[in-house]
């Protein structure tokens, strides 16, 4: 048995409705939910959340995945505001313990003090940058890929707290020009391809423990 968290980033803010994302919440929530050795937890950041609840589940999770927007180069506030929260709240309460140094060689091992190595985290993220932006000489991005860029602070929070990445799947120019049914279908594909791997290593595992 596997223990999923999925988490969608999203609240409501301005003119924004967070339909892709809710979408991909519930192709994610749907996909797994098909199996019968995926324990399921979730998140809606719009809709509230308990701070020692959440806690509860990271502790749990054995993935986590994160679908979130990206608005003005950082993950949406409330998302930002949970982060805080429940990572200050994890503190010697099962996420971390320690920036992971020592007194005799500080300058050494930080980062090291998660305390959930061997658990996962995956990402998406939504765009109205468009691929070229991150990839053209000359465009905004510099040719750095979303991943150096705007989302390495995300990816060093979750090293930080001992999580290790499956896939960050950015989906670029949603607001203007997206093919949405070609993109859910796309993360269909890249779900079945990556958690049929995943099916058989907890096969292997359950005929080990038999």
């Amino acid at each position: 048995m596997k223990n999923i968290l999925i988490i969608n980033g999203w609240h409501s803010f301005s003119d924004s409705k967070g339909l892709f994302n809710t979408s991909l919440f519930n192709t994610t929530k749907n996909f797994f939910m098909r199996f019968d050795y995926y324990s399921i937890k979730e998140t809606q950041i719009d809709k509230g959340y308990k701070i020692e609840e959440e806690v509860s589940k990271y502790v749990w999770a054995d993935i986590i995945i994160y679908h979130t927007p990206v608005w003005w180069f950082s993950i949406p506030f409330k998302f930002k505001k949970y982060f805080d929260e429940i990572l200050t709240a994890g503190y010697h309460n099962g996420i971390w313990t320690s920036d992971g140094r020592s007194s005799e060689n500080p300058e050494i091992n930080y980062g090291t003090g998660g305390l959930l190595q061997g658990k996962k985290y995956m990402l998406t993220t939504s765009w109205n940058a468009p691929k070229g932006a991150f990839t053209l000489p000359g465009e905004f991005f510099r040719e750095m890929d979303s991943d150096q860029s705007v989302l390495s602070g995300f990816h060093a929070m979750n090293r930080y707290i001992g999580l290790d990445l499956i896939k960050s799947i950015p989906f670029y120019d949603i607001e203007k020009n997206a093919d949405i049914s070609r993109e859910l279908q796309k993360y269909i594909t890249f779900l079945d391809n990556e958690f049929k791997r995943e099916e058989n290593f907890i096969m292997e595992d359950e005929k080990r423990d038999s």
